[in-house]
């Protein structure tokens, strides 16, 4: 038996897993004809202890996630909103020189954003999903083809589904994107990301930290029962080395790199380690295919906006199908290549800037480290510079969705969508 969708989503990670949720609650899609296809869908919301990994969230996602009926959904204990961020050069100090201080208050902003726990938002966004009537199929892709009608897809199971517009989005190693033949650009950083929690002697009160070091950068990010997360990206030798440590060897060492701006620091979790790397697809959609998140790009996490890309790619999504308001033309390319381009244009110049960014700060030249403490207490002296850069931050800056930006009234107005 074949079963008929007008989307089947492949991969029911946050951002699978709220686009199918937006595509209902915006009623793109009526209840029971969105598939969400995973082999794995997440189980347990809200374990004992709080996800390694966490996910810092900016205003433009918050709204996102409110309109996909997942943010309220959320319990409130794995939620820690934060009000400052402190970002310092290893030549200078948190707080002084070489550094660089953003408040919510400056800004007018009740925070600057919220870490969030990732098993928790993978749960919530499931359910949140289940709830408006999508459709959660519980099996692995084995084959995908394209047809002038539809696209089809044959499960693991044996099963097989056609819909007319198939959505990507199974991370970055993207098992289905490499069956379509889309490839990809990039490279790896031969660097990893340990990433752990930690109790810390010294109150987060309610501030990210981030020390750039020349091995990479150190972020400190506050959890909402005290501790800290930490995400410490540094090349694959000294990963070794750190994860070979003794628990208090290894609160020494981050202690020590983070220059003791939380005091004396204890591991509090195990440590979790994921491999870095800049990884584009060569293209964001073909006929009847569309690729969001990892599986369209994969960026250093030194500014935490990997997931806030991904969930603008399902903001951006929806509101093209939106605008060509029939499910019989959703996987027209014509239709999708707006999506393209949209999104091209805001993800291609983030990812490069990161890339540059971490060029710029991981390593020892003595210059650059001069040139770089100049900078970051120039920017904190210019008003104008700091505002734009809480701007970009808080993902309120480039170009929105109607429906996240505020401007409801025109998010049925095709020529809302200059693409």
């Amino acid at each position: 038996m074949k079963l008929e969708f007008d989307v089947a989503i492949v991969g029911a990670g946050p951002v699978g897993s709220v686009l199918a949720a937006l595509l209902v609650k915006r009623s793109v899609c009526p209840p029971g004809r969105v598939a969400l296809i995973d082999p794995q869908p997440a189980r347990d919301g809200d374990g004992a202890d709080w996800d390694l990994r966490v996910f810092a969230i900016n205003r433009a996602s918050q709204r996102l996630l409110a309109a996909g009926g997942v943010w309220d959904r959320l319990p409130r204990s794995r939620i820690q909103p934060y009000e400052r961020l402190c970002v310092w050069d290893a030549s200078g100090a948190a707080g002084g020189a070489g550094s660089l201080t953003f408040d919510c208050a400056e800004i007018g902003e009740p925070d600057l954003g919220s870490i969030v726990d990732g098993r928790s938002l993978k749960w919530h966004g499931l359910q949140a999903a289940r709830q408006l009537g999508v459709i959660v199929v519980e099996s692995g892709v084995r084959a995908v083809s394209i047809d002038e009608t539809a696209a089809q897809i044959r499960l693991g199971d044996g099963r097989e589904i056609s819909a007319g517009l198939v959505a990507v989005a199974d991370g970055s190693e993207s098992p289905t994107r490499q069956r379509l033949g889309i490839g990809t650009t990039g490279h790896s950083y031969a660097a990893d990301a340990l990433v752990a929690h930690v109790a810390t002697a010294i109150a987060h009160r309610n501030t990210a930290w981030q020390r750039f070091l020349s091995t990479g950068p150190l972020a400190f990010l506050p959890l909402a029962d005290g501790r800290s997360s930490i995400v410490w990206s540094v090349v694959r030798d000294e990963a070794d080395r750190l994860c070979a440590l003794e628990p208090a060897s290894f609160g020494e060492a981050l202690e020590s790199a983070s220059a003791g701006v939380l005091g004396k620091t204890r591991l509090d979790s195990a440590v979790g380690r994921y491999p870095l790397r800049l990884r584009t697809a060569d293209r964001f959609v073909r006929e009847r295919v569309a690729l969001l998140g990892d599986a369209a790009h994969a960026v250093h996490p030194l500014a935490g906006q990997g997931l806030n890309l991904g969930l603008l790619d399902c903001g951006a999504l929806v509101a093209v199908l939106e605008a060509a308001a029939d499910p019989r033309v959703f996987g027209d390319r014509r239709v999708l290549r707006r999506y393209e381009r949209w999104r091209k244009s805001e993800v291609l110049p983030a990812a490069a800037g990161f890339d540059a960014f971490d060029r710029l700060f991981s390593n020892a030249d003595p210059v650059l480290a001069a040139l770089r403490s100049t900078g970051l207490g120039l920017v904190g002296r210019l008003p104008l510079a700091k505002r734009w850069l809480a701007a970009q931050a808080l993902g309120t800056a480039g170009d929105l969705p109607p429906f996240i930006a505020g401007r409801e009234e025109i998010t049925n107005d095709r020529s809302s969508l200059r693409r």
